[in-house]
């Protein structure tokens, strides 16, 4: 059914006690079950398990992707299935949207672990506990939740502001509950058997999963002899290297420089393809440039010049010219130029998310009732009042105690929380994005302009701010299709910091696993942290600005600063031209930059998915038509399926390792 909702010269006119009193009239269903035992254990554990896969393809892209519309699809057919089965009635409209809030909520507490405290660990070389991050993770983000609803009242009650992710959210669900039930059956289908064939052929990639069917089931080590697993090779191009190997000429170089050593690898890697079908032809193309540019370009070249070279580290191990290499050692810094400069001038250039914080209040008509209707429903405004003091002192206290901070520093961050969670608010509200990079450099610059020697001064600062301003953002989002359906906002809430446990409790064991795993001596270091499985490119990016505040240019080649100076006149004219045209210039600066810290296979992989999904969608572009379905409505389930199958059975590939050993 058609979603209600006020028009333009209402939401103009009306007070926000008249638009809270038609909402309550016309919208909220009351008596409808919401946050009840089985809609919060579902949205716990799937929650879990979509901040698992965000995490293990944040630390292979160094962006994470929307976990709502998965699991609205999930829940809707398990209980879709069950009622028919006749072993628990169907999920409500609104326990599904909880569900949806909590699992979001979850999916969201794995930025921090793949930017800030991974580059905190960098820098320092010091491994921290997990009690710790788990510590920090759950206060900033529940400041978070405290800092949204107050920002609740003014932009869904009172602006009624688009949340075009959440309004996405809210017309999915509606259309599930209410006529298109086969579609979201279709789509769920689609997700469960690609995830299913993705997750097989993974397996089949996976050492320690064949350890386990061949060596503990089959026994093949005892009766065949068999030394070594066999798996089948992620990297097709090993195939071709190991009948190379005894004809050195036909291995490809650049320059004198072999394809190898640059990264220039041809990877069928599963997850990349759906990340790139989500991430859309024209962001995955200008991450393919950035490879391209440098690997097969500007890396070549800085290797003869021996910019880029190969050394002898203190423990006295040579270490060769590697991708890893040519990203520490010189990419990294114009790749970071491109960022930071990008995502800065974009900020500036939506000066409307900054009046944001200057808007004045929308006329009021005579007569308007200012009795608060929603005063028993609504998070009460003084646990804001009072819980936001309480954790920005708790806040700095696990910053100082956990990371080093200075109090004063650590208190003169919080002053910006409030105007960046404004800004944050009104990008999503407005784009669905939140410029959380953006935002994490400004409080990174300021603080590093007070504190240079110390490098927790500015990355914890900026990572709680850009955390806590990103997560009232998100919260409000998630808010937005309860909205749409007549949830309780208290509901939701209490949803969300749910949400928040079930990510922290399941992303930070699973960090350790996958990035800081045990060596045989039982100690873990840092140096694992990146690796050619996952190239941590948002640390990267976070651990080069703490090192240009600590040390600045002084220490790099002449070339890199060159690089940098004009990757950031690139990024200044690529975003201007953006800017101009509309969005309707393909490059992105942010995009060119992520794709030279990158393993350029996994750009490929990702343009791959990209062209796949924009190709056959262009040619099954007709509504209704079963290529449409597909390719077009099935592109999110498709990859979601992708990226679950891949993730999923990695991260258990990475247990069976861990028990075995």
């Amino acid at each position: 059914m058609a979603l209600q909702q006020l028009n333009d010269e209402q939401i103009k006119t009306w007070s926000r006690a008249q638009k809270d009193e038609w909402w309550l009239k016309n919208i909220y269903r009351g008596d409808m079950p919401q946050l009840t035992l089985r809609s919060a254990l579902t949205g716990f554990l799937l929650g879990g398990i979509l901040a698992a896969t965000n995490l293990y393809i944040g630390g292979k892209t160094g962006i994470t992707t929307g976990v709502g519309l998965t699991s609205v699809i999930l829940a809707f057919a398990f209980y879709r299935i069950l009622a028919q089965s006749g072993f628990a009635k169907d999920f409500t409209i609104l326990e599904n949207n909880c569900t949806q809030s909590i699992a979001t909520a979850a999916g969201y507490m794995t930025s921090p672990l793949i930017s800030a405290l991974a580059a905190y660990m960098m820098v320092t070389g010091k491994i921290i506990p997990a009690w710790h991050i788990l510590a920090w993770l759950v206060v900033v983000s529940i400041l978070g939740v405290l800092l949204a609803f107050p920002l609740k009242r003014r932009f869904i009650n009172d602006e009624q502001l688009p949340f075009p992710e959440g309004r996405a959210a809210g017309v999915v669900l509606d259309a599930l509950y209410h006529g298109q039930g086969d579609t979201g059956m279709l789509k769920a289908k689609l997700l469960g058997v690609t995830a299913l064939f993705t997750g097989f052929y993974q397996f089949l990639t996976s050492d320690g999963w064949m350890k386990v069917l061949q060596f503990k089931i089959l026994r093949l080590d005892r009766w065949a002899g068999l030394q070594e697993p066999w798996t089948l090779h992620e990297r097709l191009d090993t195939y071709y290297y190991n009948f190379a190997v005894k004809y050195p000429a036909m291995i490809p170089r650049i320059l004198g420089t072999d394809i190898r050593q640059l990264g220039l690898r041809v990877t069928l890697d599963a997850a990349m393809l759906g990340v790139g079908g989500l991430m859309g032809i024209r962001i995955a193309s200008s991450v393919m440039l950035g490879a391209f540019i440098n690997f097969f370009i500007l890396a070549p070249i800085m290797i003869q010049r021996g910019d880029i070279k190969a050394y002898t580290a203190p423990t006295g191990v040579l270490v060769q010219i590697t991708r890893g290499e040519i990203v520490n050692q010189w990419a990294l810094w114009w790749g970071v130029s491109l960022m930071v400069v990008g995502s800065l001038v974009s900020l500036l250039g939506k000066p409307e998310l900054v009046r944001g914080l200057f808007k004045s209040k929308p006329a009021v008509v005579a007569g308007s009732p200012g009795v608060d209707v929603l005063k028993k429903i609504e998070l009460p405004l003084w646990l804001s009042a009072v819980g936001v003091p309480i954790f920005c002192v708790l806040g700095a206290g696990v910053s100082h105690w956990f990371f080093g901070v200075p109090w004063f520093l650590a208190f003169i961050s919080f002053p910006l929380i409030a105007i960046l969670a404004v800004i944050a608010t009104n990008s999503m509200a407005l784009t669905s994005w939140t410029p959380t990079g953006s935002l994490a450099k400004i409080t990174q610059f300021s603080m590093g302009a007070i504190d240079r020697t110390n490098p927790a001064s500015n990355l914890i600062p900026a990572g709680m701010t850009s955390e806590i301003a990103a997560n009232a953002a998100n919260l409000l989002s998630d808010i937005k299709p309860g909205y749409m359906l007549g949830a309780k906002p208290r509901q939701q809430a209490i949803g969300h910091v749910i949400g928040i446990f079930a990510g922290a409790i399941s992303a930070v064991p699973l960090f350790y696993l996958l990035f800081l795993p045990k060596a045989a001596d039982g100690t873990r270091s840092v140096s694992t942290l990146v690796s050619d499985q996952f190239a941590m490119p948002a640390a990267l990016q976070w651990k080069g600005v703490a090192d240009l505040i600590a040390n600045g240019l002084k220490t790099l080649p002449s070339s890199a600063i060159i690089a940098m100076a004009v990757a950031a006149v690139a990024a200044l004219l690529i975003e201007v031209t953006r800017m101009v045209t509309k969005g309707r210039f393909p490059l992105s600066a942010v995009s060119i930059g992520l794709g030279v810290v990158l393993p350029p296979d996994a750009s490929f992989a990702m343009w791959v998915g990209a062209l796949i999904f924009w190709w056959y969608g262009r040619k099954n572009s007709t509504p209704g038509t079963k290529g449409h379905t597909f390719w077009v409505e099935g592109c999110e389930p498709i990859c979601a399926g992708l990226i679950a199958g891949a993730a999923l059975v990695g991260i258990g590939n990475a247990i069976v390792n861990v028990m075995l050993n």
